[in-house]
C-alpha cells in the first residue's frame, strides 16, 4: 500500500480540492461535488495543482491508511471529472429490462417483476434489441455507490454455470459445466 500512497495525485483542469481544518477533502469537478474525511494521522497537502499525502512513521497501519486514502480521493478525483461506468447484459430467453427514472422493471424468470430503486446520483439506460441480449448501462461519479449497486443487480440472477443464463457485465468470463454425461 506504500507504494500506492507515496503517488502524488494530479489534479485535471476544472477540478478544485478544497482541505479544511478538520482534514476534510471537498472535490468539485464538472460532474459533481463529493466529500471524503481523511484520518489525522495522515497529512494532506496541495500544491500547484498536486495533491500530496504523507505518513508519520513506516507501520503497518499507517502504511495501509496511507495507501487507502491516497486511493479513495484519486477515484473521487477521476469521478468527478471523467465519471464511472458500468455494463451489464441480461442473458436468457424472456428476460427483460426496462428503466423508468431510477427504478429499474426486470423480469428475470421468477413468478413475479422485481422492482430495483437506484441512488440518485446514478444514471441509468437500458438497451433492448431484436435477436440481442438487454443492456444495462450505469454512470456515476461516485465508484463505491456504483459497484454496491451493479453488483446487487448482478446477484438478483447470477450467471449459471451450464447455460450462462442470468446477469453478468459484459466481457466477463462464466467458467462453464459440461452437464450431465449420456447414460451408457
Amino acid at each position: 500500500m506504500s507504494r500506492i500512497g507515496k503517488m502524488p495525485i494530479h489534479l485535471p483542469k476544472g477540478v478544485d480540492v478544497t482541505i479544511s481544518d478538520d482534514n476534510v477533502l471537498t472535490v468539485k469537478g464538472p460532474l459533481g461535488q463529493m466529500t471524503q474525511k481523511v484520518d489525522p494521522i495522515i497529512s494532506t497537502r496541495l500544491e500547484d495543482g498536486v495533491l500530496y499525502f504523507d505518513r508519520p512513521s513506516d507501520s503497518k497501519e499507517h502504511k495501509a491508511m496511507h495507501g487507502l486514502y491516497r486511493a479513495l480521493v484519486a477515484n473521487m478525483v477521476k469521478g468527478v471529472s471523467e465519471g464511472f461506468k458500468t455494463v451489464q447484459e441480461v442473458i436468457g430467453v424472456g428476460y427483460k429490462v426496462q428503466a423508468n427514472g431510477n427504478v429499474m422493471e426486470m423480469d428475470l424468470g421468477y413468478s413475479h417483476k422485481i422492482f430495483f430503486e437506484l441512488a440518485p446520483e446514478i444514471k441509468v439506460e437500458t438497451v433492448t434489441e431484436k435477436g440481442k441480449n438487454p443492456i444495462i448501462t450505469m454512470t456515476c461519479c461516485d465508484k463505491q455507490i456504483l459497484g454496491q449497486a451493479a453488483a446487487k443487480i448482478r446477484s438478483l440472477r447470477k450467471p449459471e454455470p451450464y447455460k450462462g443464463k442470468g446477469i453478468r457485465f459484459v466481457g466477463e468470463e462464466i467458467r462453464k459445466k459440461a452437464g450431465k454425461a449420456a447414460a451408457k
